[in-house]
């Protein structure tokens, strides 16, 4: 696989690495595009991901935590800030059958 086609996917070098541990070998160029997806940002969070864990989950003024697909914070003053991400109601990165119902419904 040429280094274009892997840096047209988004996959970082270490990503690719992984990618030929995984299979034991080069990937299709079809499997390199579901890696490349399932790696995205967009379903599995590989770049904010370090940044959420660094929020609060749980305290006084935490008024939903992680898994009700918002966060949700006592600001005071009878208010609620709601922090959300988009997401999906199935992520794809973990259930992928499930994921591509995000689109239909």
């Amino acid at each position: 696989m040429d280094q274009s086609t892997i840096d047209a996917h988004g996959l970082s070098a270490d990503e690719y690495q992984r990618l030929l541990e995984i299979l034991g070998r080069e990937p299709t160029i079809t499997e390199l595009g579901i890696f490349s997806v399932m790696w995205s940002e967009h379903c599995s969070y590989k770049s904010s991901r370090l940044h959420l864990r660094r929020l609060p989950t749980e305290g006084a003024r935490v008024v939903q935590g992680p898994g009700e697909n918002a966060g949700a914070v006592d600001i005071g003053d009878g208010l609620i800030a709601v922090f959300k991400i988009e997401s999906h109601n199935h992520p794809s990165f973990i259930e992928p059958y499930q994921g591509a119902a995000t689109g239909v419904g």
